[in-house]
């Protein structure tokens, strides 16, 4: 009969209630305590250093062509040693969508997802973070990484000159 099938069916429910009620309840209070987050949450964006404490950071565009929503931005410069670096570098925020994409696509593994949650804020303004709000003092995920000890590059020197590396092949000496 399908009047017994609905009666039971809203004692289950009720029992599921009952059952709910009846349990302590898990409450965090956040700013003060904060729940463990799992290892791959993306909460925010932070620039990392390498080991040896310059920055990652190398201004290639890369992050910024990624990203969908175009809310990274910086300008390149150049050391004088030849050493490449983001002279400014700025996310906005308040269009960021959290993606990845810039994380994934960076060669130095500059930027990187932190598992530290995102704070909300009122004012637009203040959702435009700069260099020097995003940079840790820390390396990141990958402690060992550093890019210009990894590529073996020489900035200095022209191609075909650094360690273990053949000079440049002509390509008129390939035809037949």
């Amino acid at each position: 009969m399908p009047i017994f099938n609905d009666i039971k069916e809203i004692l289950t429910g009720l029992a599921i209630t009952f059952s709910h009620m009846l349990k302590k309840p898990v409450t965090i209070q956040y700013p003060e305590e904060k729940r463990p987050m799992p290892p791959r949450f993306r909460g925010s964006i932070v620039l990392t250093r390498d080991p040896d404490g310059g920055e990652r950071c190398v201004a290639c565009y890369l992050c910024s062509g990624a990203c969908p929503v175009d809310c990274i931005s910086m300008a390149a410069a150049e050391d004088p040693s030849g050493r490449r670096y983001a002279a400014w570098f700025r996310i906005n925020f308040s269009r960021c969508i959290l993606c990845g994409l810039c994380a994934e696509a960076c060669p130095t593994l500059a930027i990187q997802m932190s598992s530290e949650m995102f704070p909300c804020k009122r004012e637009l303004m203040d959702m435009v973070y700069e260099k020097e709000d995003l940079l840790i003092d820390g390396t990141g995920k990958d402690a060992e990484y550093n890019f210009y000890r990894h590529s073996g590059i020489g900035v200095a020197n022209p191609r075909g000159g650094n360690r273990d590396e053949q000079p440049p092949v002509d390509a008129r000496s390939l035809l037949p």
